[in-house]
């Protein structure tokens, strides 16, 4: 999952990034609310961490801005502000979360999974696929009940696919998701990725679509 840090404090934005991305996540940080904005209109995010007290327009605003300029994913108010009223405006113009600063980047990371997870209607913290089981908050997957080993990225184009099993996502729209912005992306990184999963998890789950991307199947009900 690609996730929009809005937080203008150098350190801090520095350090939860590099801790999110550690933690498997594409982070993107920028300091302000417009450049927030111009973020969501242009990349897709499945959560934005939002500061409120932004050097050009509160928090509070911004986060109703961006929901009536239609963003549907999670958004979690990161914020010093703890007083109840806060809280409230915040969930009522349309925050899914509060995280108090200082906070634990363990406990952020549950967070955004707990946040992301209601935003996709999921109700638990795993993906079955037939014999597949991807286990969201351990980043660990298991074929026919053995455990299977994968990197970072493999295992995030991996929940890709099956979040969004039976569509075809191109490369572009796996690269976005797979890097933060100024992370070099080799040409065909996404390809050897697609033929590692399929080395480790067998051919026929990935499919190719020619010109088009990769797809993994909608399982058949048992």
């Amino acid at each position: 999952m690609r996730i929009l840090l809005v937080e203008d404090d150098p350190q801090l934005g520095r350090a939860t990034q590099i801790g999110l991305e550690q933690n498997g996540y594409a982070v993107d940080w920028v300091t302000s609310a417009a450049h927030a904005h111009t973020a969501v209109r242009l990349h897709d995010y499945g959560c934005i961490l939002l500061d409120l007290g932004l050097p050009d327009q509160d928090g509070m605003q911004a986060l109703a801005s961006l929901r009536d300029g239609g963003y549907q994913g999670a958004v979690l108010v990161v914020t010093a502000r703890d007083q109840i009223r806060e809280r409230i405006a915040g969930l009522d113009a349309g925050a899914d979360d509060f995280v108090i600063k200082p906070f634990d980047l363990d406990e952020l990371a549950a967070r955004i999974r707990s946040a992301s997870r209601r935003s996709a209607g999921r109700l638990r913290e795993q993906l079955v696929h037939g014999d597949l089981v991807l286990d969201i908050a351990d980043r660990s997957a298991t074929l026919a009940g053995q455990p299977v080993t994968l990197t970072t990225k493999e295992f995030r184009i991996l929940l890709l696919l099956l979040e969004q099993a039976g569509r075809v996502l191109s490369r572009e729209q796996l690269e976005k998701n797979l890097y933060s912005w100024g992370e070099e992306v080799e040409s065909n990184a996404v390809q050897v990725h697609i033929h590692h999963l399929r080395r480790k998890l067998g051919r026929d789950l990935i499919r190719t679509v020619h010109a088009v991307g990769y797809c993994i199947d909608k399982a058949v009900p048992a």
